[in-house]
């Protein structure tokens, strides 16, 4: 399945310190880009982190894919496009797709599993944020 829609956008600027000594992006950085813009799409579709957190949920990182197409260097400017890619019952798998202009420079595909924010254990979102969620899932 592939979605079609980005449910948000983030825009960052590489900065000097986030490369290595050959002047291009450290590769965890774009682990670190991916966070950032899961954030930012989360809370363009749900709403505040903060709120489901008071009612008790969380979500962790349960697996990360990293590909490199293209090296990028300070100054650069990034949009980063989150994509839903799959919804599941307590579990999600979000790509973030990272565009210097036109050029796709790199996509990251993280799973995130829901769960209860005291016991840490896998539970289901809530219904609102599942329903929210599912408006961007493509058919298969």
């Amino acid at each position: 399945m592939k979605p079609t829609t980005a449910m948000a956008r983030t825009e960052l600027t590489v900065r000097y310190h986030e490369c290595d000594p050959s002047g291009i992006v450290f590769n965890a950085n774009y682990l670190a880009y991916a966070d950032i813009a899961s954030l930012q799409t989360l809370e363009s579709v749900v709403g505040p982190y903060t709120e489901l957190a008071a009612r008790g949920y969380d979500m962790v990182v349960a697996e990360s894919n990293l590909r490199f197409l293209l090296p990028c260097r300070p100054g650069d400017q990034l949009v980063i496009s989150g994509l839903l890619d799959r919804l599941g019952t307590t579990s999600m798998i979000l790509r973030f797709q990272m565009h210097r202009g036109e050029e796709l420079v790199a996509e990251v595909t993280n799973r995130y599993v829901w769960v209860d924010a005291e016991t840490k254990k896998p539970i289901a979102p809530p219904e609102d944020v599942w329903r929210a969620l599912s408006s961007y899932k493509v058919a298969a």
